[in-house]
Order: C-alpha cells, then structure tokens, then sequence
C-alpha cells in the first residue's frame, strides 16, 4: 500500500492548561487523491484537528506527517505554502484585489511577476470568474460566492497537492454553496487534489467525499463510505447517517401533499 499523504498518529491536543481536551488520541490516514470530509458538531475537534496538518495549531502529543515528512520538522511557514486552505468566510486580504489576493503566495515564494498574473488568470478561469471583469476588484465588491471562489483560486495557486478545506461552503446560500461544491469536487478530481473538507452537514459529506470521518468530543468515532459507516455500532454515527434520510422523506412528503392541494 503506498503511503498516505496525510497521517495521523496518536494526536492530541488539549487548551485552557489541559481542562479542554479538543482532540483526544486521534488517528487517522488520508490517502493521495482522496477527498476526506470530517464531519461533528460543534466542539468535537474537527477544525483543530485540520489545523494541526498545517502547524495553525501545534499538537500536544502524537506524530502528524504530510507527504512523509513529520510537520515538527518542517518550518511552518513553508510547510503553509505547500498546503493550500480554503477559509469558511474566504479570508482575503481586503486591501488587495483578487488577483493580488490570488497571487499571493507565488510572490511570497519569488515567482517572476509574468508568471503570477499567468496563473492568476488560469486560476480565476478554473473557478469560473471572469478575469476581465473580476481580477481588478477588491473582495468587498464581490458576492459571498465569489469571495469563496477566490479563495479557491488563492488556495490552488502555488499548484499544491493538498488543499484543508474549513467549513468552506457553510456560510453561503443553497444555490450558491450547491453550485461551488460540485465545481470544487470537479476541480479536485480535474487537478488530482487530496482534500480534506471540515462539515457539520452529513449531506455535503456524502456528495462531496470519498470517505467521511466523524468525530465527536475530540474522538475519532468511525471512518469509511457511507455504507462502511452504516455498519457502525455507535449510536451518534446512526443518527448522523440517518440525518439527510429523514429530511429527504419529509421532503418528499411535504411536497407531494402541496402537489395534492
């Protein structure tokens, strides 16, 4: 079996002198071109978890290790820029315009100008914005989805291998947060990402991901597809996976009754 491109061995972390315990023994493997959602309610460790891959957050104990290389080792800020991450609000730098906000970190690692705006205008036609219309303008003229696919565009600019995704598409309205998740599980699938997705909803896990773990409580309770998952014993996993099927029912059946009226 090849190695994975993320691992986790053992980790911990803890906050507040050790009385919160935010991830408890957790370990976990993401393989190279894998789309991993990590779904739990608030609280259960999900984002520090995601946080410890890039050294946003240093691990109490365990080992974390990105394409084989144990992050203590790695400077973190070399370690960041190899790893691209999509913030749940964006994140943009409100000073800059979008494709200064894009070509961010390919200038930060010296890329000839030439190169950046290159990039920049491959990118914004990857996430499908208009370079014309949209490379000049500052984020607060930009609509929220518009903002996130910036920070897409930001996320893939020095063409990483990983992109951690945190709550990316939470805070957008259905249509739009429809609309980007089937374009960023295309741009994953198209650039031959590895993607780790952070998600409170059960739904946008089983659409999006390949596999799904759940944590709850700082514990890594099961991991594995959606049928895997529908084996466990753990009654939280149950009511999770049942989640998007009752709401489909009374979907169903709130529709069907106003169809009859």
């Amino acid at each position: 079996m090849p190695a994975p491109l993320i691992a986790y061995a053992h980790v911990g972390k803890t906050f507040d002198g050790g009385r919160v315990v935010a991830v408890d023994d957790v370990s976990l493997e993401v393989a190279e071109g894998e789309f991993l959602a990590i779904v739990g309610g608030s609280g259960s460790g999900k984002t520090t978890l995601l946080r410890l891959a890039n050294r946003l957050i240093e691990a109490d104990s365990g080992v974390i290790t990105v394409e084989g290389d144990d992050v203590r080792a790695v400077d973190p800020v070399r370690l960041r820029r190899r790893i691209g991450y999509v913030f749940q609000s964006a994140g943009l730098f409100p000073h800059l315009s979008v494709a200064g906000n894009v070509g961010i970190t390919p200038k930060l690692l010296g890329t000839p100008p030439a190169e950046i705006a290159a990039r920049v205008d491959e990118l914004l036609e990857l996430v499908r914005l208009d370079r014309a219309e949209y490379r000049d303008r500052l984020p607060h003229e930009l609509s929220g989805g518009q903002r996130q696919r910036v920070g897409v565009a930001r996320a893939l600019a020095a063409k990483p291998r990983i992109v951690l995704m945190d709550e990316p598409f939470g805070a957008l309205d259905p249509l739009t947060r429809d609309a980007l998740g089937d374009d960023f599980r295309e741009l994953h699938r198209k650039l031959g990402l590895t993607t780790v997705m952070i998600t409170h909803d059960m739904t946008e896990a089983i659409l999006l991901a390949d596999r799904i773990a759940v944590m709850r409580g700082g514990r890594l309770l099961a991991q594995g597809t959606p049928k895997e998952l529908s084996r466990s014993g753990d009654a939280y996993v149950g009511e999770l996976l049942r989640t998007p099927r009752r709401q489909a029912e009374r979907l169903g059946s709130l529709l069907a009754r106003d169809g009859a009226e």
